[in-house]
């Protein structure tokens, strides 16, 4: 079956979807996007997924596109038409499309863009054995907790651990980790979990959010 996408209202095959020359994300890296797995046609931590997209719009003053309502019926709908029962959900939201100048007018329409992709969860191995990781300076900007598009210093990072032993590279801000190029990052010692707390430097990941409810639930100290 051929990959969909939805642009701006329209489902259509994904080779077929375009953006304007003059969206804002294109130019200006101007949105947030977010990514979630679905399992048996069912998003996994579907409330958190659009929390935290629409405290990242929030935060950046851009609207939703539209009802969360009406969001989650074409994330739906998406899912039904790519034929996948497990997959993931990559959804975009930019701050529409204008003439560029730094400045932008409140009047801008959203542009929302999503697609589905394969599922890519750990293998066997991976869960039992794990990985290895590297550390990299944190170069990122001071706005972390947004859910942006602007991602150059991460995969910049994350190349430097393209290596068939390395799984990931771990950022460090002065002198202490903060997360992963593309993940959260978690320590085990003494019996206790180690992250780094939720604030300005790091993206508050569901996945986290999920794990340090599972640890207060089962008595582990974080």
């Amino acid at each position: 079956m051929a990959r969909i996408a939805y642009v701006n209202g329209q489902f259509m095959p994904s080779h077929l979807a375009t953006v304007a020359m003059e969206d804002r994300g294109y130019q200006f890296a101007d949105g947030v996007y977010e990514v979630a797995a679905f399992i048996n046609n069912r998003m996994l931590d579907e409330a958190k997924h659009l929390d935290r997209l629409e405290r990242s719009l929030q935060k950046l003053d851009i609207p939703m596109p539209m009802a969360r309502a009406a969001l989650v019926i074409k994330i739906r709908e998406l899912m039904r038409r790519s034929g996948q029962r497990d997959g993931i959900v990559y959804l975009q939201i930019t701050r529409g499309t204008a003439p560029r100048n730094h400045l932008w007018k409140a009047s801008m329409k959203p542009v929302l863009t999503m697609c589905v992709l394969p599922a890519k969860f750990p293998s066997q191995a991976l869960r039992e054995k794990g990985c290895a990781v590297i550390t990299a300076p944190d170069e990122r900007w001071a706005r972390c907790d947004i859910k942006s598009i602007s991602l150059l210093p991460n995969i910049l990072a994350r190349k430097q651990s393209d290596k068939p032993e390395l799984r990931e590279t771990w950022l460090i801000r002065d002198g202490v980790i903060t997360e992963g190029s593309s993940t959260n990052a978690f320590i085990v010692s003494g019996g206790k979990v180690i992250t780094h707390p939720a604030n300005n430097f790091i993206l508050g990941g569901v996945t986290r959010d999920v794990l340090l409810q599972l640890a207060a639930e089962h008595q582990i100290a974080v």
